[in-house]
């Protein structure tokens, strides 16, 4: 039998070299010493693949390929144009290019700088990676200056990937990771060496690797019942009617950065660490968001806001941006809007409601500050005007600040605004389940003014609604509304009993019937502990908003359920005989929870006109619950009944003329103080608007201020910088100085301009009677032991003319010294004191004396040999002769000392000698030295001498002489011409 093929075995070779996950790594400054502790501790055999992105030099070779190589075992590649990323492999963005991905495979493009100078590689590519490789990218963000990654690692969170940053202590430089770290959705900051380790045990986790186990892990319903408790316990959300696909995948990815693979395990680390709760949470409500996203839907709606704007009444334009996340959107539509009335010469009041759940993101979008990495991609003439740097971001410009107003706001359960001219909405519907999206397209179109436009994202549509609008746009989903309103509850209690029906016909998972059963428990529960004892007629349960919300018996003889629409109004629902005591007596009851029975209320809607007793009870609760009213409705059989001192007998004129009477004096008390409210808002907000003024302005000159201290503040750090410089020098100098005087065997004595002693040299303690504390003291003061010297009268000969002074100077010891005097010169024409040296020449006179009486002796010496002696030097000059000399010649020995030797000789015979000693000192033939030779010598007076020259060569080392020893002879005339 054959055996069966592995599922590996059968795989395509190119499936089984694509990476299980691709990694983003961007640095920039210092980022060189983060990326190679990073692989040093990364194994090679990881199976995912690593793109590294840097800020690079566009003029300079990057040789990154080969010091990264030396780190890790993995094949390290410089990127090339449409290569496939591969498993196991490095590849690093080459110079003055950006990289993005495509199907698995890397492409270049030529970087292409605003006028600003700003590109932003990393965002680019982490961006394209996250559209591209989903929930398998991951991001890390290493050292660096400025914000680039920050858009990027957003992007990556919005697909699920999972995102790392260096801690900022352990960075050289910490802008881009402090940029990261402040959008609040980092999973891990960890320094570069550790992130390894966390990397491959969040690869290793069932959601990471894609393990069958992954989908299997949240089918606990009792588990994602308690966590959606803990969502809405913590953040007074209910993520219920969510798209499950969406929550399901989010809990996922938490339970791989948490590495818990069971859901029971990952409720209980909910219960026990509430910060992961928060984490959780916030990425539930990732809302990525830019400036001007989808610009073709941007250019379409600036061509419907001119008639909107037109059309606008009292001058006045109302916006409402739904789930405005960080508020780029927001601050997109009123650039927008400003532009448009700025082309066409209008002037009206624009007003931007943003709204979005998440309050973190609210505060965050109302400061106006962006990185520089959020303002990328606007046009750098809208940011030129429309913004101003501040530091390390970009700040949006006052007059677009003050149009957009931020506020906290749930869309499904929050009343809308109204009279609005324009909504958008864009990406957050396709989060929410069919019910909800009916639910907020309602509020859209009521909120909506007649002919009013609604912005929805790109794969949103009206769905069920679209007879309600008039589609403008049907790729950029932009509709106008038709001007039909939906009859919509809007009261908080409508939004919950919508929600109790809505539970009733959908079921977004199976946990929901679990959910109701336990409310309907709790409620029971409250009911039968104020009834325990007593028996139970017909009754209901109500809020004190007139909610119904139990009811126990038949009904039908009391309540009235009509089609269409389900309406959970007590006072609605009520038959008309029982409306008004029902409101009146709940009304009473929350007043003053006490119990109150109303007796005799004649009922006629039924075929049987019959008489009941009603006891409205309020039921005991725990603080920050819901109060509830009991109604218990009791047929009066018996007009005997005796009732207890409480019972009133209901009176339907009276009880509607005090029930009206107290409607008029609560609507009059409601208007004056609504008047009054208003009249304190109006006023509040001239004074806040004043002092907003004032502040705004006091903001501009700090501004303005703070730039010329900042200037000042270079312009100081310049100087200090010079001095700085300057004291290192003179510090080095004054060393040098130091040492110079506590080495130097000189004696050396420094006297200012009043002849007072100011410095003096170790060595000169020893000719001199001074000590360091007689430095100040004058000159005369010091005593010495040399000979008949006057040192102070020197000095001021020396210091009147400005004049060297030099003489020798002998010790009572007998040593001598050079005594030199010179001024002290502080500049080229300018002088202050005096500077005397002593000099010890006593070793140097005694070998002058020596060589002088030395030279003496052998002068004598030579002057008694009867052979004529003469010394030259190479170039033939006379440096020494005898008496002999003398006496053959007839010159003297000062005509003939530094004189050319050729003067003894005929001028052929000078030639010839000449040229023998030139050819001897090249190497020629030697034999004109030690050989005696006849020549003809010339006298002073011309005639010719016959004489035995010999030749020897003398040399101290470092010179050559050549000595000659003259004899004369007698000789034949032949011997002239040798």
């Amino acid at each position: 039998m054959a055996k069966k093929k592995s599922k590996k075995e059968n795989s395509d070779p190119a499936e089984s070299s694509a990476p299980s996950h691709i990694v983003g790594i961007g640095a920039s400054a210092g980022g060189l010493e983060a990326i190679e502790s990073f692989f040093k501790a990364m194994p090679s055999n990881s199976g995912v693949a690593f793109v590294v992105v840097q800020h690079l030099s566009p003029d300079h070779k990057s040789l990154m390929v080969e010091l990264l190589s030396k780190h890790t075992r993995m094949s390290v590649r410089r990127a090339e144009d449409g290569m496939t990323v591969e498993r196991n492999s490095v590849y690093l963005i080459p110079p003055n290019h950006n990289l993005r991905m495509f199907h698995g495979r890397l492409l270049l493009s030529e970087q292409q700088r605003d006028l600003r100078g700003i590109n932003l590689p990393i965002d680019i590519f982490l961006r394209s990676m996250a559209e591209d490789q989903g929930d398998k990218a991951i991001a890390i963000i290493l050292s660096g200056t400025g914000s680039d990654g920050t858009s990027g690692i957003r992007a990556i969170k919005e697909e699920l990937g999972m995102v790392m940053v260096q801690a900022e202590e352990s960075a050289a430089f910490d802008g881009m990771p402090r940029s990261a770290i402040a959008t609040g959705l980092v999973d891990f900051v960890l320094p570069p060496e550790e992130m390894p380790h966390q990397l491959l045990s969040y690869l290793e986790h069932p959601f990471a690797s894609k393990d069958e186990v992954a989908g299997k892990l949240l089918t606990d319903d009792d588990g994602l019942t308690r966590i959606f408790a803990l969502l809405r316990e913590h953040n007074k959300i209910d993520f219920t009617y969510y798209k499950p696909t969406t929550i399901v995948r989010r809990i996922e990815r938490r339970m791989a950065v948490t590495q818990i693979q069971q859901l029971n395990d990952y409720v209980r680390y909910l219960e026990s660490y509430p910060m992961e709760i928060n984490n959780l949470y916030k990425d539930l409500l990732i809302g990525v968001t830019s400036f001007f996203r989808d610009p073709a839907a941007f250019d379409s709606l600036f061509k419907q806001l001119p008639d909107l704007m037109k059309n606008a009444k009292d001058r006045s334009l109302r916006i409402w941006v739904a789930g405005c996340s960080t508020g780029e959107e927001a601050y997109t539509l009123a650039i927008l809007c400003q532009e448009v009335m700025e082309k066409h010469n209008l002037h009206l009041d624009v007003k931007i409601f943003a709204t979005d759940i998440d309050h973190d993101a609210t505060m965050l979008a109302s400061t106006g500050a962006f990185a520089e990495s959020a303002v990328a991609e606007i046009d750098p003439n809208l940011i030129s005007k429309y913004f101003y740097p501040k530091e390390d971001n970009y700040l949006i410009s006052r007059q677009i600040r003050e149009m957009v107003v931020f506020a906290k706001h749930n869309l499904i359960k929050d009343p809308p605004f109204t009279n609005i001219d324009l909504i958008s909405c864009r990406n957050l519907l396709i989060y929410l389940q069919p019910v909800l999206q009916q639910r907020a397209l309602e509020m859209f179109n009521f909120a909506l003014n007649p002919a009013g436009i609604l912005l929805l994202g790109s794969s949103e549509t009206t769905g069920e609604m679209s007879e309600f609008f008039e589609p403008l746009d049907h790729k950029w989903r932009i509709y106008r509304s038709r001007g039909r309103k939906k009859h919509t509850e809007l009261s908080p209690g409508t939004a919950s009993f919508e929600a109790s029906r809505w539970r009733q016909t959908s079921k977004p998972l199976a946990r929901h019937s679990v959910i109701q059963s336990h409310e309907e428990e709790r409620l029971l529960d409250r009911l039968l502990q104020s009834l325990s004892g007593d028996y139970l007629p017909f009754c209901m349960v109500v809020s004190e908003e007139m909610e119904l919300m139990h009811v126990v018996g038949d009904a039908n003889n009391y309540l009235r359920f009509s089609p269409g629409k389900p309406i959970n109004d007590v006072s609605k629902l009520a038959i008309k005989d029982l409306a008004i005591p029902i409101s009146t007596g709940v009304q009473k009851v929350v007043k003053s929870e006490k119990e109150l029975i109303y007796s005799n209320i004649h009922l006629h809607d039924s075929e049987t006109p019959h008489t009941v007793n009603m006891r409205l009870k309020p039921l005991p609760g725990k603080k920050g619950q819901v109060r509830l009213i009991g109604i218990f409705i009791d047929e009066l059989r018996n007009k005997t009944d005796e009732h207890s001192s409480t019972v009133e007998s209901y009176d339907v004129g009276r009880e509607a003329e005090q029930r009206i009477s107290d409607l008029e004096n609560e609507l009059q008390f409601t208007r004056e103080n609504l008047q009054a409210t208003v009249e304190e808002l109006e006023t509040s907000n001239e004074e806040l608007q004043a002092t907003n003024e004032e502040l705004l302005a006091s903001n501009e000159e700090l501004q303005s201020t703070n730039e010329e201290l900042q200037s000042v503040n270079e312009e100081l750090y310049t100087v200090n910088s010079e001095y700085q410089g300057k004291i290192i020098e003179l510090t080095e100098v004054n060393n040098d100085l130091d040492n110079l005087i506590h080495n130097i065997r000189v004696a050396t004595l420094f006297v200012d301009e009043s002849l007072d002693v100011r410095r003096f040299t170790m060595a000169a303690t020893e000719l001199l009677q001074i000590l360091d504390q007689d430095i100040g003291r004058p000159l005369s003061h010091i005593s010495h032991n040399l000979k008949g010297l006057d040192l102070h009268a020197i000095a001021t000969k020396v210091q009147q003319n400005n004049s060297l002074f030099e003489q020798d100077v002998t010790t009572e010891d007998g040593k001598k010294f050079l005594l030199r005097v010179r001024p002290y010169q502080i500049s080229p024409n300018h002088y202050s004191g005096v500077v005397l040296t002593f000099i010890d020449i006593t070793e140097l006179r005694r070998a002058e004396e020596s060589l002088l009486e030395r030279e003496t002796r052998m002068k004598a010496l030579l002057d008694t040999i009867p052979d004529g002696y003469i010394l030259i030097d190479t170039e033939g000059f006379i440096q020494e002769v005898n008496d002999a000399v003398q006496q053959l010649t007839g010159f003297s020995e000062k005509e003939l000392i530094g004189q050319q030797v050729g003067m003894l000789m005929p001028e052929d015979a000078a030639k010839e000698h000449a040229k023998s000693i030139r050819s001897y000192l090249k190497g020629g033939d030697p034999n004109i030295i030690g050989h005696p030779r006849n020549l003809v010598a010339k006298h002073k007076d011309g005639s010719a001498i016959p004489i035995l020259l010999t030749v020897s060569e003398a040399s101290d080392g470092d010179n050559i002489w050549f000595v000659g020893i003259v004899h004369a002879t007698e000789s034949d005339n032949n011997s002239s011409g040798e």
